[in-house]
């Protein structure tokens, strides 16, 4: 498996556009076929903050999702709201759910 946990900090004038938009983002990559999750948090401490949390059955099912309708949709709507660039950190399952992979 493949894991991508995406940090974002948003202006917080853009806040509840930021999260109406990656909720569309979130639900429609939740149909595709390979992804196994896609999670959106937002910090307890700071509302501007914003945690991505996507899981995939591989590097190129990841790279397959960064090239649909509303992965680009999201992208092109969300980057002029963000405080700074946002970082994002891929990692390998070692273990995920009761068994190892």
């Amino acid at each position: 498996m493949y894991i991508v946990c995406v940090t974002i900090f948003v202006k917080p004038e853009n806040v509840p556009q930021f999260i109406e938009a990656t909720y569309d983002n979130a639900t429609n990559t939740r149909k595709e076929p390979n992804n196994i999750r896609f999670d959106l948090s937002q910090s307890e401490d700071d509302p501007t903050r914003f945690f991505l949390y996507e899981v995939y059955n591989s590097k190129e099912d990841f790279t397959a999702h960064q090239q649909t309708e509303h992965y680009l949709r999201w992208k092109n709507a969300v980057t002029p709201w963000m405080k700074e660039p946002r970082v994002g950190i891929k990692h390998h399952a070692l273990f995920f759910g009761s068994a190892k992979v």
